[in-house]
């Protein structure tokens, strides 16, 4: 079966979630969010940190070519900058977020109406390790993990030190959050089948992505 890595450049829902508090409408960015730049527009993954500064985990691919980042679709909210992407080789790039007016919870949406998962650690995969994630257009699936350190050549170049799992997703659930439990495992990378035919689903680690850029789940 082909391969397919289909990012969210090519999904146009919504963007962040927006909340009510004192008559104030503020604006939340999750893991599983939308953010939107000149060029393309990326799920998050997760949100770390390091110190009081606030960062999200994007697909590398996905990221490439773009600068500042907003939270809508109309480029009028905006989050933060892009501080790193590394693709081909990994598949990750850190956005380090600038707007102190939005709220960066260390959490995971489920999808409309299900609620959020809150993510407190992270962790690398194990073979046979329970596992689900969320895709913006797959939506919220579960499976376990069937193989870790797998290659995969993108046409742009390859990828190393995936991990698949036997949940199956859909072309725009790229960047999507995957995790056990509480715990951060990887973001969407790319899938072989889809949610019809049934398929596998890749994964960028997310521990390597914290190592390099010094952050910490919270």
């Amino acid at each position: 079966m082909a391969l397919v890595f289909g990012w969210s450049v090519a999904v146009g829902s919504a963007a962040h979630a927006v909340e009510r508090a004192e008559g104030q409408a503020a604006v939340v960015v999750r893991g599983g969010d939308t953010l939107y730049s000149t060029v393309s527009r990326c799920t998050v993954g997760f949100n770390a940190r390091s110190g009081s500064t606030m960062y999200a985990f994007v697909s590398g691919r996905c990221a490439q070519g773009a600068i500042t980042w907003y939270a809508d679709a109309a480029l009028t909210v905006s989050v933060g900058v892009t501080v790193g992407v590394s693709f081909p080789g990994n598949d990750y790039a850190s956005v380090r977020y600038t707007n102190t007016a939005v709220s960066y919870p260390g959490e995971v949406s489920l999808g409309a109406g299900a609620g959020t998962r809150d993510i407190t650690g992270a962790a690398n995969p194990t073979i046979g390790q329970s596992l689900c994630h969320v895709g913006r257009v797959g939506g919220y699936r579960c499976g376990s993990i069937q193989a870790v350190n797998v290659t995969v050549n993108y046409g742009e170049g390859v990828v190393s030190g995936l991990f698949r799992s036997s949940i199956c997703s859909e072309p725009g659930d790229t960047g999507g959050p995957a995790f056990s439990g509480g715990t951060a495992l990887g973001v969407i990378v790319g899938s072989s089948g889809n949610c019809s035919v049934g398929g596998v689903t890749y994964y960028q680690p997310v521990v390597e992505w914290l190592s390099t850029y010094g952050l910490s789940i919270y």
